[in-house]
């Protein structure tokens, strides 16, 4: 039972993703944040000190029933960079 607790201790610290931050948008240029979007298909990315979002590459990366709008982020070069798209409701049920 050690061994194993050990082991998953090793396997978790060790991962990438556990030392890997959120990007954040105001260190990094408009390209740059286009191309992690790009090149992920759906990322994390945040846009501020406590604010981040999910942001991706197209539709394929949202859930049934979702559809997609433009994304507009601020970067280091420019405060209206379109980095790629969110996921949003394709219809809002009122009442």
């Amino acid at each position: 039972m050690l061994r194993l607790a050990v082991t998953s201790l090793v396997l978790l610290v060790g991962s990438e993703a556990w030392s890997q931050g959120r990007p954040n948008t105001t260190t990094i240029t408009c390209s740059q944040a286009a191309g992690l979007v790009a090149s992920q298909g759906a990322v994390v990315l945040g846009t501020g000190v406590y604010t981040y979002d999910r942001y991706v590459s197209g539709p394929s990366f949202c859930v049934r029933g979702e559809t997609t709008e433009p994304a507009w982020i601020p970067t280091v070069d420019n405060p209206q960079c379109f980095a790629g798209y969110q996921c949003r409701q394709r219809f809002q049920r009122s009442g």
